[in-house]
């Protein structure tokens, strides 16, 4: 073994620097010509020295700590908002006198509010005053067109996306070819009550990937004001 072979079998792995350097935090205090004197390469070809590559990073974590906050705000201010409006939902079911007054202001709610561009509500008992309500669609629980949504209305969890064509056009009728995309919230209750279909132009509006806690929030008052009288 030569003796620049033994040199190099003796130098210090990086891990070992870096672990010694952890437990004497106070070395380059000790030795600040050093600090001072440590050069890094740099992005842009040329070095710099180690605390400004300290600034440097300290910047760009500043950077992505302010991109994350600013993420973050604005999903609390778009909750905000969505708890806003289903208050405002809310107040339109409690102060509704009568079903028909409820299944009213249900789309109403859904069109002024929440600006879907349509909303059909596929009711198991729909009663006779409900034949002039054009969004609301009486069916019977059993009807075969709801064959792909016995799973929806047995967990009660809504879901959201595509749709298949025949399920489409036995929900929107002369409509259905410009529906995009649609959110499924069934209303429950002792027993399953009916299916509200959200539908969009954008295809992308309704998507699997999205929250579905808000439109839980609004099946759940739906249901309970239906059952009301």
């Amino acid at each position: 073994m030569t003796t620049s072979t033994a040199q190099l079998d003796t130098t210090p792995a990086d891990d070992d620097i870096a672990s010694w350097l952890r437990a004497h935090p106070d070395f380059f205090q000790r030795n600040p010509e050093l600090l001072a004197s440590l050069r890094l390469p740099h992005a842009s070809g040329g070095a710099v020295s180690l605390i400004e590559r300290q600034i440097e990073v300290l910047r760009e974590k500043n950077h992505a700590a302010d991109v994350r906050l600013a993420e973050l705000v604005g999903i609390a201010r778009s909750n905000e908002g969505l708890a806003a409006k289903i208050h405002q939902f809310t107040r339109r079911l409690v102060r509704a006198p009568t079903r028909r007054e409820i299944l009213t202001q249900i789309e109403r709610g859904f069109r002024e509010e929440f600006d879907t561009t349509q909303t059909v509500l596929l009711l198991f008992n729909a009663g006779s005053d409900t034949a002039d309500l054009r969004f609301v669609r009486p069916v019977a629980a059993n009807d075969q067109n709801l064959s792909g949504f016995e799973n929806l209305l047995a967990t009660g969890k809504p879901r959201c996306g595509q749709i298949r064509d025949s399920q489409r056009d036995f929900i929107f009728g002369p409509d259905s070819g410009s529906v995009g995309s649609v959110a499924l919230v069934p209303l429950t209750g002792h027993a399953p009550q009916g299916l509200l279909v959200l539908g969009s132009l954008n295809r992308e509006r309704f998507h699997p990937g999205m929250s579905t806690d808000f439109l839980a929030r609004l099946g759940e008052l739906i249901s309970d004001a239906l059952a009301r009288d």
